[in-house]
């Protein structure tokens, strides 16, 4: 029976190929057989060159972040708090200051990259409950921003401004949608303030 319960226990063990011990006794950081991130996480980085430092807690499946990560500061302050599906940003996130005020609050949406095509809602901005149009998209495995993002001030706790994303397109007051690649730098040479070739 000492060799059978023996052989069971060196089993339990052999199924990571590397992992820490808690101080609750628990494992942590635990890295299976093939090389993949799994379980529960505790990731501590130290300050250096003028970056503070910060702790993370969260949960790796497949070597991939999912569900609620935890961020706090060296002192114990949390700093945020962010959720993620298939390793990336989803769903509402929460970034904190150095003293516990709450800075903002962003909205994203991850794609399941086994899926080519998605199929996404468009909702009216001055009725959120209403659903305009349904959109059909190309998945390329990556979060968009999508959803109401809120700026605060971190001292009174009230709402300083306001955005409205569309996978990763600004929606302005007029119904219009701003993305990255509707920004272009302004060009300086037809400036009418340049006088110099004038002269």
């Amino acid at each position: 029976i000492l060799c059978f319960l023996l052989l069971i226990s060196m089993t339990g063990f052999g199924q990571w190929k590397d992992y820490t011990i808690g101080a609750k006794g628990d494992t942590l950081n635990r890295v299976d057989m093939k090389g993949k991130k799994q379980g529960p996480w505790a990731i501590h980085v130290d300050e250096l060159r003028g970056e503070r430092g910060y702790e993370e807690e969260g949960y790796y499946e497949n070597d991939q972040k999912t569900g609620t990560w935890k961020k706090f500061s060296l002192e114990g302050v949390k700093i945020a708090e962010e959720n993620y599906s298939w390793g990336k940003l989803n769903g509402r996130q929460q970034y904190f200051t150095y003293n516990g005020g709450l800075l903002r609050e962003e909205s994203w949406r991850a794609m399941d990259p086994k899926i080519a095509y998605d199929t996404i809602s468009i909702y009216d901005i001055k009725d959120p409950t209403k659903e305009v149009d349904r959109v059909v998209i190309k998945n390329e495995g990556i979060s968009y921003k999508h959803g109401k993002w809120n700026y605060y001030d971190p001292r009174e706790g009230t709402i300083e401004a306001t955005e409205f994303y569309v996978m990763n397109k600004l929606r302005t007051s007029d119904d219009e949608f701003i993305g990255d690649d509707d920004l272009r730098p302004i060009d300086i040479s037809k400036s009418k303030a340049d006088t110099s070739t004038k002269k």
